[in-house]
Formats: structure tokens, sequence, C-alpha cells
């Protein structure tokens, strides 16, 4: 039998693919620290989960495509607190942020297109564009400046006649940058000079730190007919498995091509729309204190990891991961061996090698990225394991 070359092509997700082990050593009573993965334990608001409970109709109907009323209204009145203004018609409720992407990139290129990406860059964003046949064009960022953008000459000499669009994640994931707002202007120049569309993954947008000012793309008006915004409740509310996410523009027609899309999967679950409509009205006190939160653990995991040898790693301003340059060859080797051979106090760490999180081959290879979703105590410990881990791997004679 025989499958695609589409879907041949495909990665496997490196934060899951090695889940296995993971599941091996908890089967044999290991403790094992996820860092793995963006799943945060902040409490979810409790409004999602009364909502769903107060559902009391007969039938448990079909919603609209576009999304529900209530929750893109919702929608309208948290926007209007970035100073955002969208209406109605220019919000489309999606089955997560994963949705959103690729119904974007569906929409904007044909097979064979690009989508340009600074990298490293959430990983999967390579694989929702391979599943449709669009490529993913890097611009390498580095550790030592931040994972800021470089020039706008190195911007443009990225692209080429087939590129579509711009992809960023801000604040970035894996990286936890935050783009200043010259280098939102010098992308918006890039895209207005080469009439390309700017797709701004804002998912972490309540995580920023250290005084930083956030600026969306959705406040640059020059660029408001060409900005797709793609939005998520799953971190900002630990919502992850509520699978709630949008597409927002300004750009009618895109929107109006999009709801294609919406149709043919027919809608987003009722219930999770519900649930999320309630999550867009919780307090903004809610998600100051989680900022908070997460602040103190960025704090509390980097000044761990940076005791270990041998580590490269710049304190991240936003989201919540880190990038950790090890001093390994071969960092998915390294994170196996936690699993299957390393235990310190009966407990192991789990990293994502951080390889797949670039398109330049072998850029990454000596890197992991790290989630400090977990509470400090548990943060310390996941650290303590890493660094007794490398002693660990060394002294087996691995490189």
């Amino acid at each position: 039998m025989k499958f695609s070359n589409r879907v041949g092509s495909m990665q496997a997700s490196p934060v899951r693919k090695l889940v296995p082990f993971a599941t091996a050593a908890k089967k044999d009573g290991v403790k094992v620290y996820h860092l793995n993965i963006g799943q945060p334990d902040i409490k979810t608001p409790e409004g999602f989960m009364k909502a769903v409970r107060d559902f009391d109709e007969s039938v448990l109907e079909y919603a609209d495509s576009v999304g529900s009323d209530e929750l893109v209204n919702a929608m309208i009145e948290y926007y209007k607190g970035y100073d955002i203004n969208y209406e109605s018609g220019e919000i489309l409720i999606t089955n997560g942020g994963s949705e959103a992407l690729l119904f974007a990139m569906m929409t904007l290129c044909n097979p064979g297109e690009n989508i340009l990406v600074p990298e490293p860059f959430y990983t999967n964003y390579n694989g929702f564009a391979t599943s449709v046949d669009v490529q993913i064009r890097p611009i390498t960022t580095k550790a030592e400046e931040g994972f800021h953008l470089p020039s706008k000459e190195k911007v443009l000499a990225s692209l080429d006649e087939n590129t579509r669009a711009i992809l960023i994640s801000n604040p970035g994931n894996p990286t936890g940058a935050i783009y200043t707002i010259e280098e939102m202007q010098m992308l918006a120049e890039v895209a207005i000079e080469k009439d390309l569309w700017i797709i701004s993954d804002e998912v972490y947008r309540e995580f920023v730190y250290d005084g930083l000012k956030y600026t969306s793309f959705g406040n640059l008006e020059n660029v408001a007919d060409r900005v797709i915004i793609v939005d998520s409740v799953s971190k900002r509310y630990s919502a992850c498995g509520a699978r709630i996410g949008s597409l927002a523009s300004k750009n009618k027609e895109f929107i109006a091509q999009v709801l294609k899309l919406c149709q043919g999967r027919l809608c987003v679950p009722t219930l999770e729309m519900i649930g999320a409509a309630e999550l867009y009205k919780t307090p903004k006190s809610y998600l100051e204190e989680v900022n908070k939160e997460y602040c103190k653990r960025r704090d509390t995991l980097y000044e761990e990891i940076m005791k270990i040898p041998g580590v490269v790693c710049e304190k991240p301003t936003g989201a919540f991961y880190m990038v950790v340059k090890l001093p390994v060859e071969n960092a998915e080797d390294f994170v196996i061996f936690m699993l299957k051979e390393f235990r310190h106090n009966g407990a192991t760490t789990m990293a994502t090698p951080a390889e797949n999180f670039y398109a330049t081959p072998g850029l990454g290879r000596d890197e992991v990225r790290l989630a400090y979703i977990l509470n400090c105590d548990d943060l310390k410990a996941s650290a303590e394991c890493l660094r007794l881990g490398l002693e660990a791997y060394k002294a087996a004679g691995n490189k």
C-alpha cells in the first residue's frame, strides 16, 4: 500500500515523538519533569468550567462556521483592550491556533510557494506548511543577539519571487524574544514593498517581562489590510484542551476566502466556544498574576540552568520557553539518554531537541527548548537532573 509524498515528507513532531520514552519511564515508576511541552499547570479560570456545566439544551447542535456570536463579540471587546478595533466579519473562530495557521497558509499560498519565518520557530509551522506543499524560508536569528531580527537587507535577501507571506511568533516560541516596534516597522516596509502578507502569531501576548512594551501587528495601521493575527485561548487562559483559536484581519476578502475552509469543516465545537466566551471575560487581574508567576519561573529556571558548565542561554523576555545550547553534539541523543538511562532521586527531565525548530540544515543540533511551566521547586529539581544527567552522559563516553 502507498502513502502520499506529502505525508511522507512531513516530520514527526519533535515535541511529541519522544513521548513513548517518557511513557516507558513513568511505567517504571520514574517521575518525569516535563519541560518539553507548553502545557501550563496554572488553573484554568472557573468561568469556562461553569459555562460548560450550565449548558442545558436538549440538542447539541452545529454552530455557525464563523463561530458563535457570543465568542466573537467577547473577542472584539478583548482586542479593544489592546487598541485593536475589530468588528463582526473580521474574526473567524478556529479549532485551535493550529487550524488558524493551516487555513492561513492554504488561503495565501499555492503549492511550491513559500513563507518567510525567523528561525528558530515553532516547529509545527514546518509541519503545517509541508502538509499543503508550502515551503518555509528561514531568516536565521542568533541567541547572542537575543534572537532579534537581522537587517532589512538580510530579510530582503532571504525571500524570492515565490514568497507570499512573513510569519512571526511574537512573543517568540521557542526563543521568548519580543520584537521591537522598529523591527515590526521594518517587516511592514518589506511587506509593502514586496506585496506580502504578515501572519502574526500572538498567542503569548500576555507573557511579556522586564517592563518591555508589547506592540501587536494589529496596531500598525499602514499594513492593516495585509495583517492576519493568529490567536488562541490555550496558553493565555491555561485552556490547551479547549482547542479554541482564531484568525482576525481587517482584510474582509481574506476572511471571506478562509470562510470557505471553515464551512468545509462545518464548525468549531459548540461547548468549547461557550466556555471560551467566558474566558475572554476573565478579569485582567488573572492575567497579571499569571504573568508574575511565569516571570518568577523564568528567573528560577534560568538561574539554575546557568549553573551548568558549558551551557549557552540568553534570558528570554516573553512567552514561557528558553533555548539552551548544551555541551553535546546531539541534543536528541541526550534527551533519549535522560529518559532511558538517567535517574536522580527516582526522577529525570524531558526536554525538546531544538534541531527541528530550524529550517537551515545543521542548526540547533546541540540545542534544546525548555518550557518553564512547572512550579519553582520542580524547576529547580529538573535543572539539577539536567546538570547531573549531562555529567553522566559525558562519563558514559558520549560527546
